[in-house]
């Protein structure tokens, strides 16, 4: 190991179908000896509501150190984690390779792991996470869904909040009547034969947001490939597992990333690309199902076949270049780089795409949006979310572009509420209503 740990980070597999894994005398032992780094180091104060929590449970303990803390009050540190990965990637200069081998990210998913298998993750926090299920009946019934869950109803949002935790105040992403899959299977945009890129081959890979909530995202991708001379497919065999993730359902990720890797095998053997439409899905792709399932050789090929959407469109500009017919937006863009992007090692691929548009200023903000799946809409944790996400939501109010956009895209309607909530007179009427920068790549093509 090169001095002052300067190597890359190293992800070791999780190993989740060890016995130890769940015992909790070891799960405690581990936690206390990560945390008594953590508390030395302190170097992750400003990244999220965890080390805060951990930091101040041990100042305010009887010896202000960790041997006086109780094991019990861990919990609210591994709540406030969101598996953002940022602490692993940006911060901590004790990842492996380092001696220490910390890996605080995958050690509050080990906790939770734990508490899932002792009954203790509620019951409906278990099934908000299904959200293929979640998304066929809201889909199916949209306009009575959408009533439901809008903000400011007063008769059905505090029921929710009551009955499956869910903060009356949160937005909460819309359901529409026609799936992306549906879409896409009815009509395919025309491939242009005469683009640099013609050639190309890729599947989509729907998301379970993109399929169920905003299929415009999806539309808006396969056209500027299409434009691109890329011929699309969307595929969609079920949700990437990233919401079971969150409550440490390690086993039901596994069987989801064989069952995706394996529908997406035809594919890549016929020489397609795979494409992701939500970085937290292209995350898991390339990254975590590996280290939960290293031993399957189908998710090993997808990993290394899947590009973010951001990424692949970077992709064919700098290796053949974009087809001609981009057009100016009108109006400065400010977009967010989601952390789910950052944790892929990519780089702003965001930022690189909409700084091809010509005469169009792009402003970035490279800083948690404070949402983090669905904790950033549960009612234990809204105001924090929304208080982390409050130095993004002031720099979008100042920034004042016409486009207002996230990789992410529940970030980007979680910013938006934030840019509303600062009680300054901002408003966000003029934001427009794309939610992903591909959405406005397509816009700047006519598509």
């Amino acid at each position: 190991m090169r001095e002052g740990s300067l190597e890359a980070p190293v992800r070791r597999p999780i190993p989740w179908r060890d016995a130890d894994f769940y015992d909790r005398e070891k799960l405690d032992a581990e936690l206390r000896r990560v945390f008594d780094i953590c508390h030395g180091c302190r170097r992750c104060f400003n990244l999220c509501d965890s080390f805060p929590r951990l930091f101040d449970l041990v100042d305010d303990s009887e010896t202000g150190e960790l041997d006086s803390v109780d094991s019990a009050d861990f919990k609210p540190v591994v709540d406030a984690c969101t598996l953002c990965d940022m602490c692993f990637l940006t911060k901590c200069p004790y990842v492996p390779p380092h001696e220490f081998d910390l890996d605080f990210p995958h050690l509050m998913l080990r906790y939770r792991a734990v508490e899932l298998r002792e009954g203790k993750v509620p019951a409906m926090q278990r099934q908000l996470g299904k959200t293929d299920r979640n998304g066929r009946l809201g889909c199916g019934m949209s306009g009575l869904t959408n009533w439901a869950t809008r903000r400011g109803n007063a008769l059905t949002r505090p029921l929710m909040e009551s009955v499956a935790g869910v903060h009356r105040d949160a937005e909460l992403p819309r359901y529409h009547a026609k799936t992306l899959v549906a879409q896409a299977g009815a009509e395919s945009p025309t491939v242009n034969r005469d683009a640099p890129a013609f050639g190309r081959k890729a599947v989509i890979y729907a998301t379970c947001f993109a399929n169920y909530n905003n299929p415009d995202i999806g539309v808006a991708l396969r056209g500027v490939l299409a434009r691109n001379g890329v011929e699309t497919e969307v595929v969609y065999p079920e949700c990437c597992g990233m919401p079971q993730l969150e409550h440490g359902d390690v086993g039901g990720v596994a069987d989801k990333a064989r069952t995706v890797a394996a529908a997406m095998k035809p594919w890549i053997d016929k020489g397609y690309d795979v494409v992701g439409l939500v970085p937290s899905c292209s995350l898991m792709l390339k990254f975590e199902w590996p280290l939960i399932v290293p031993d399957d050789e189908d998710v090993k090929r997808l990993s290394q076949a899947t590009f973010d959407a951001t990424e692949y469109v970077v992709d064919i500009a700098r290796k053949e270049g974009l087809a001609d017919g981009l057009k100016p937006l009108g109006g400065d863009v400010t977009v967010h780089i989601a952390c789910h992007a950052r944790a892929q090692n990519m780089g702003q691929k965001a930022t690189d795409m909409l700084r091809l548009l010509p005469d169009t200023q792009v402003k970035v903000i490279e800083r948690c949006s404070g949402h983090g799946g669905s904790w950033g809409v549960m009612k234990d944790t809204f105001e924090v979310g929304i208080k982390v996400g409050k130095p993004v939501a002031r720099d979008a109010v100042k920034q004042k572009s016409a486009f207002v956009v996230s990789e992410c895209p529940l970030a980007r309607d979680h910013i938006v509420q934030g840019m509303e909530m600062l009680g300054d007179g901002a408003s966000t009427d003029s934001v427009g209503t794309a939610q992903h920068p591909v959405q406005l790549m397509a816009l700047a093509y006519g598509l």
